[in-house]
């Protein structure tokens, strides 16, 4: 089966690359903008077919695509390209990409909770022996976990997730108690040896299950796309502190794998559908988040030049020059592309080496 999950990982992702070009595609004839080669794939050219003004094509390697538009380098003369049109028009054409893919990941999340007849958050559940800040002053058992430091948790999972990266002294809390928000400033929540382990907090995470309506159906595939944004914000700031290093960064090739890892995991073959089917509704969410970053080459650093050009116009009547933007695009995205293939040999040297073991 391992082969079965393999191809569907890679269909997984060449669908998410094509969903966000064809949103690029779809915002770019919709503002009458000239679309000169749509593609999926980057690399050596395997087919193509030229219909009216655009050229479709397929080229070798699943690891990204796009959409060429006319003028997107610099004004060719020509009304209908993209440099010409305005501030809205561009917001438009670039934001669509992420758009089309948060859209992806919101359906699948919707089609694997229309059928869940509950959903869970995290809860306390109990404290071990010696546990001091039991009380109401504290935390009781049965209260609903619902901000640790700072971060909200939405689903069963993210309060062992924040608690394992907290540093130890203290800890900002919310929880829910008999319906109301109790707020614990600095809750003096510190790491010591409970149960014979070290490095542990003496509270223990359970959940409590919240029956499944058609209010809290949409509530929780709500929840559930927050939850992953938030995701990625928390990622990089733990990346950026150095919590969490670059080795535990995944490409293309990366991702497969864990599909795979993820499908054989799965004790049925329908589990192994609806769990191949939420990763890839994470991955759909994490690319719209990561491509909106204002950084060059990517859609958000274009956003950002957009933003910084017609702030400049407003206040000193003339744009950056094009130049300087397309120069450190170029530069952002040969280093992009140098990262990119750092990551795909690291996920494929990982591979050989459990192939090996």
């Amino acid at each position: 089966m391992s082969f079965v999950y393999v191809l569907a990982g890679i269909f997984i992702f060449g669908f998410l690359v094509a969903i966000h070009e064809l949103g690029h595609f779809l915002a770019a004839r919709l503002c009458g903008v000239r679309v000169n080669e749509f593609s999926i794939g980057m690399g050596p050219l395997l087919w193509h077919r030229e219909t009216g003004e655009t050229r479709y094509s397929l080229r070798l390697l699943p690891i990204g695509g796009f959409c060429a538009l006319e003028g997107e380098d610099g004004d060719t003369g020509d009304e209908r390209s993209f440099t010409r049109q305005g501030f809205w028009k561009k917001l438009v054409i670039l934001a669509a990409g992420s758009f089309m893919n948060l859209l992806a990941g919101i359906a699948v999340i919707a089609c694997i909770f229309a059928t869940a007849s509950g959903f869970y958050v995290d809860q306390v559940a109990g404290f071990s022996e010696g546990f001091p800040l039991e009380g109401e002053d504290g935390l009781m058992e049965g209260d609903i976990f619902y901000k640790i430091d700072g971060w909200r948790t939405y689903l069963r999972g993210d309060a062992s997730l924040f608690l394992q990266f907290n540093d130890g002294k203290g800890v900002d809390m919310e929880v829910i108690r008999d319906g109301e928000r109790v707020v614990l400033k600095d809750l003096p929540l510190y790491r010591g040896t409970y149960d014979g382990q070290e490095g542990r907090f003496g509270l223990m995470v359970g959940a409590a299950r919240v029956p499944a309506t058609f209010f809290s159906t949409v509530k929780f595939i709500g929840y559930q796309t927050l939850d992953f944004v938030q995701q990625v914000w928390f990622s990089l700031i733990q990346l950026f502190r150095g919590s969490v290093g670059l080795s535990e960064v995944s490409g293309p090739v990366g991702i497969v794998s864990t599909m795979t890892e993820v499908g054989n995991a799965s004790k049925t073959a329908m589990d192994a559908v609806e769990n191949i089917a939420f990763f890839g509704a994470l991955i759909a969410i994490n690319l719209a988040v990561m491509n909106l970053l204002p950084i060059p080459a990517l859609d958000g650093g274009r956003i950002f030049f957009l933003a910084v050009d017609a702030l400049s116009l407003g206040l000193f009547k003339r744009k950056v020059p094009e130049k300087y933007q397309a120069a450190m695009n170029a530069a952002c995205f040969i280093l992009l592309m140098g990262v990119m293939l750092l990551v795909t040999l690291k996920d494929v040297g990982q591979l050989f080496m459990r192939g090996g073991s």
